[in-house]
């Protein structure tokens, strides 16, 4: 069990004690972590506040366990933002620009106030014995495929406003068909619209967004008979805290989705955020005893029906892979990560742009931290180039860890050429 780090003592002192105790010089430390002995000096007075990187480089040269990392994280962790309250009517407005503003309200506002001066269009009546719902649902199906393999390369704001509608057009076909086979069907799949819509609005960065449309999600998935959802909805939220370096969170969502789920696939990938919350804490042992049961989850998952959460990317070749080079560089081991990295990647196809952008920037940061700098710059730069076309504020997260690093090299003449199309792309586009 890895305890929570002491407060009384500060991260430079404890830094000071633990390479004089393992007999280090300040030199001996610069030497191994590429930080400059100054840097070090002035991080042990206090001086200078300790970078995650920092601490996960110390913790490997003086083999701390994570003790340094976890004084960091403990530091900058952030509780998430509660969600808003379900509503009724949903509106969005598109300007010509292709810009999106969302509202949700509940009727009695949108009727007095939202609805005055907007024009509307009201459905036709149906009749309920025509089985019009349970005639447009393969299309529906169709287009989540669809929507799935263009969110691999568009903006996610472009897939946002056409989920949307989609999501919001399959209420208005059930609104007059309570308790039918077609209603439950369509609630299913309308809730896969919308938790697709919230791993979109994450990778826009609009955390509140992610966290109301999973909510939403759940709530038509109940309604419509599917209640592992809900187990889903804590692994999203447990995406939000890892982006945050908040472990302890991830780690208690992790193991919540777990104990809630009945699908085998849902229990692997939240094995699969446990691993890396204990790596993000330094414990090796316990992030390799999660990766191994998320591998024979993951084996298990292959009986079950695919019609379920989109559960990250359907084109990763093998997700316990990543996820175990993506915990070895936490862990301090950036060589071994970035060859578990590098071979996973050359298996993505081409057109997975999105997955390989995600990967391609955790293998660029591991050869950084790796000091193999000119080829963490040729790593990057298609990921950096494709950012213009993404927008993904998970790559954006690596690659502002990766900019931090190249900033210490900035004389090789790799680093000066990356640099200015790597700040660019570390520009948030607003739509």
């Amino acid at each position: 069990m890895v305890r929570d780090p002491e407060p009384s003592v500060t991260f430079g002192e404890e830094l000071r004690r633990r390479r004089m105790a393992a007999g280090l010089s300040l030199t001996d430390l610069a030497r191994r972590t590429n930080f400059s002995k100054g840097h070090l000096s002035k991080v042990e007075s206090g001086a200078k506040h300790a970078s995650s990187d920092l601490a996960r480089l110390c913790d490997q040269a003086l083999q701390a366990e994570g003790a340094l990392s976890r004084r960091v994280i403990a530091a900058a962790a952030k509780s998430l933002p509660d969600t808003a309250e379900p509503s009724e009517v949903w509106t969005m407005q598109l300007d010509p620009g292709g810009g999106t503003t969302f509202s949700a309200f509940d009727r009695r506002t949108a009727m007095t106030s939202v609805g005055v001066g907007m024009m509307s269009w009201v459905l036709p009546e149906r009749s309920k014995s025509h089985g019009s719902v349970e005639t447009v649902l393969p299309a529906f199906r169709s287009w989540l495929d669809d929507f799935r393999r263009l969110g691999q390369c568009v903006d996610p704001s472009m897939i946002i406003q056409m989920s949307v509608v989609a999501t919001n057009t399959l209420r208005a076909l059930i609104s007059d068909s309570p308790g039918s086979p077609e209603r439950s069907a369509a609630l299913r799949l309308a809730s896969r619209f919308a938790e697709y819509t919230g791993w979109m609005a994450q990778e826009k960065g609009d955390d509140d967004a992610s966290a109301w449309w999973t909510n939403r999600a759940v709530e038509m998935a109940a309604s419509g008979g599917d209640k592992d959802l809900a187990a889903y909805a804590l692994l999203r939220r447990a995406d939000l805290t890892l982006y945050r370096d908040d472990w302890v969170a991830t780690l208690s969502l992790a193991q919540d989705a777990q104990a809630r789920s009945g699908l085998a696939r849902v229990r692997a990938h939240a094995a699969q955020r446990e691993a890396q919350a204990h790596a993000l804490a330094g414990d090796e042992r316990a992030s390799r005893r999660c990766l191994d049961r998320s591998a024979t989850l993951m084996a298990q998952s292959v009986t079950e029906d695919v019609d379920g959460p989109v559960l990250g990317s359907t084109t990763m070749t093998d997700p316990v892979a990543f996820a175990t080079g993506w915990c070895l560089f936490d862990l301090g081991h950036p060589r071994d990560a970035a060859e578990i990295l590098s071979a996973e990647l050359t298996r993505l196809p081409a057109s997975a742009m999105r997955t390989r952008a995600r990967y391609g920037a955790r293998l660029a940061l591991a050869h950084a931290q790796a000091g193999d700098i000119d080829q963490a710059c040729a790593v990057a730069d298609p990921v950096v180039s494709d950012m213009r076309l993404l927008d993904s504020a998970t790559v954006r997260y690596d690659l502002r860890h990766l900019s931090r690093i190249l900033r210490r090299w900035r004389s090789q003449p790799a680093v000066r050429e990356l640099m200015p199309s790597l700040a660019r792309a570390l520009q948030v586009v607003r739509h």
